[in-house]
């Protein structure tokens, strides 16, 4: 063989490695980053920019980026844009998506466990939410060491307030009584169901940008949220009637993409928890203060009459689901987390 053919055969092989390398490369941008060192997290959530979740997310996005030194880039695709309530979770799994912060009614069939968040007057005030839910406690362990969600390669980051959950309907609701007969849009979640029914109510499963029509078009009677979700939807523009019950919680479990994090180098992991827990702190401190305008706003449109329940009037509220409610759950979130959670109750 002449050597011109030699290294003309060399060269085509030199090209072949080459194209190939730069195709795998392309490929694989999405998952560990380009060629260039950095790494791109897409984060969607449901809920607009204006709101806790949706604010920090923002935070989140400006202390990555900030402290990576430009190697992480966040895009926020907020309000449904990218993905809605049915099929976020499964972006998550297959990496369409690296990060998210769902509901924690929205692991129901993932991880049971994690409808210890769902139970009824879980929480007094906002105050008790990180003493209760924190890494430590049995409730804690539910959510941070779920082996089931690590099998799925979803990995908890934090856990985000939203806040306590009003009742919105068209008619006033003082006692367990006025509820019943009702039908009420809950997120997807057993725990949510046995309250409702509880009450005399029925319950319908429902995507979160389904319940403004859902109420406009009489589907349902009425729903439960924090304030903040109520007002930034408009929903109170179809409920005549807000009780304050602060019965239940909507918390966000902060998820990362595992595959997604075990390829990002040592420090940007480290990176990527530290901002994650700099977005909690400022969640916890924003969220309180934005229900509270959310209320104030919803009281100035003149559309929608707020009821507040005396300590008397929400024990009856209480005394229907607790314990009754959280003892029929024993079994799916756990005795132990029950029955440390019941002692701290006095029950």
């Amino acid at each position: 063989m002449r050597k011109t053919q030699v290294r003309g055969l060399a060269l085509c092989a030199a090209v072949a490695v080459s194209l190939s390398l730069t195709a795998c490369g392309a490929r694989g941008a999405g998952v560990s980053g380009g060629d260039d060192g950095t790494f791109t997290i897409k984060f969607s959530h449901v809920v607009t920019p204006e709101t806790p979740k949706g604010k920090a997310a923002e935070k989140f996005k400006e202390v990555v980026e900030k402290n990576s030194g430009g190697r992480i880039k966040v895009q926020i695709y907020p309000n449904s844009e990218l993905y809605g309530d049915k099929d976020e979770l499964q972006a998550l799994q297959s990496n369409s998506v690296q990060m998210l912060a769902p509901a924690s009614a929205k692991f129901t069939t993932i991880a049971p466990e994690l409808q210890v968040l769902d139970l009824p007057f879980l929480f007094d005030s906002v105050e008790d939410i990180p003493k209760v839910a924190s890494p430590e406690t049995q409730a804690g362990k539910a959510i941070y060491a779920n082996k089931a969600l690590a099998g799925k390669k979803i990995k908890p980051l934090g856990l985000w307030d939203n806040g306590l959950k009003q009742l919105s309907s068209n008619s006033e609701m003082r006692k367990p009584a006025d509820v019943a007969g009702h039908s009420f849009r809950i997120q997807p979640s057993d725990v949510l169901d046995s309250q409702f029914k509880k009450w005399g109510a029925s319950a319908t499963p429902m995507a979160f940008s389904e319940v403004y029509n859902a109420l406009q078009q009489g589907v349902v009677d009425g729903q439960e949220n924090p304030y903040s979700n109520i007002e930034s939807q408009n929903m109170h523009t179809v409920q005549k009637h807000i009780t304050e019950s602060n019965h239940g919680y909507v918390g966000y479990v902060l998820v990362i993409n595992t595959d997604f994090f075990n390829k990002l180098p040592k420090d940007l992991q480290d990176t990527v928890v530290k901002a994650a827990d700099e977005a909690s702190t400022f969640n916890r401190q924003v969220a309180a203060q934005i229900n509270e305008e959310a209320k104030q706003t919803i009281l100035k449109s003149g559309k929608t009459k707020i009821t507040k329940l005396s300590d008397a009037e929400r024990q009856a509220f209480k005394d229907a689901v607790v314990p009754s409610v959280w003892r029929e759950y024993e079994d799916v979130i756990g005795k132990e987390i029950i029955g440390e959670l019941l002692k701290e109750q006095g029950q």
